[in-house]
């Protein structure tokens, strides 16, 4: 699984809303330093678009393309074009999805998920260590289909065998569970200070941290700010 975490820090009304008070944020609940990532579409108005896509104010780490800004870590709410950056999200997982079930799920049987060898391995880590139950995980038909796919040299989509729960839950699972992370990440630290994870690994905790992270970012006002942080 990927050691990398995305963190969501948003912060209080009229509070300093940067990078340099994001990672304080972030040192104080999980004791390490992180990285901004770009993960949020910016917003252009209609009818001063023209003008603000040149402008990167109210902006956390905004990048440019072709000279317009398009993506930033952050910033204030109004600014942040949430339902594009929920809709790609959506989108790309729905394709992958797709391709999945098209070449590897209707050619391979269910197989057993990562938590199902990591139970294994925990319950009894002397019979089974955490190699060997990676080593079974892995040789199943449908996670080798997934792992070599995936490594093939024309490659458009990777299929994580890690993500196997997700994927076996269904198209509408697999998308909502992406696009939601598109907006709250792994992990969200509210403006009161509280930090909202899952309680276990488990396809069902994460999806109800989503639900929980995602009701409480809707809502913020417009005027709220929020930055995104990686950690390893």
């Amino acid at each position: 699984m990927p050691a990398t975490r995305t963190i969501i820090v948003t912060f209080p009304s009229g509070s300093d809303a940067n990078w340099f008070t994001a990672s304080e944020v972030i040192d104080h609940h999980l004791n390490t330093a992180g990285t901004p990532v770009r993960r949020f579409a910016v917003r252009h108005r209609r009818m001063i678009g023209w003008i603000t896509r040149w402008f990167d104010t109210n902006l956390l780490d905004a990048v440019r393309r072709f000279g317009s800004v398009t993506r930033a870590s952050g910033g204030r709410l109004s600014r942040l074009n949430l339902t594009a950056t929920v809709t790609n999200a959506n989108n790309e997982a729905t394709a992958r999805w797709r391709m999945w079930h098209q070449y590897i799920a209707t050619t391979t049987p269910t197989a057993r998920t990562w938590e199902d060898f990591q139970a294994q391995h925990q319950a009894d880590p002397k019979k089974i260590s955490i190699d060997e139950a990676r080593r079974r995980f892995e040789q199943q038909p449908r996670v080798l289909a997934m792992i070599a796919m995936s490594a093939h040299p024309t490659a458009t989509n990777t299929f994580d065998p890690y993500e196997l729960d997700a994927y076996q839950a269904g198209e509408a699972t697999y998308a909502a569970l992406h696009w939601k992370t598109a907006l709250v990440g792994d992990a969200l630290i509210t403006a009161e200070g509280q930090l909202l994870e899952p309680t276990s690994p488990s396809l069902a905790d994460r999806l109800r941290y989503l639900q929980r992270a995602t009701s409480y970012l809707h809502g913020m006002r417009s005027h709220q700010r929020l930055c995104a942080v990686a950690i390893d």
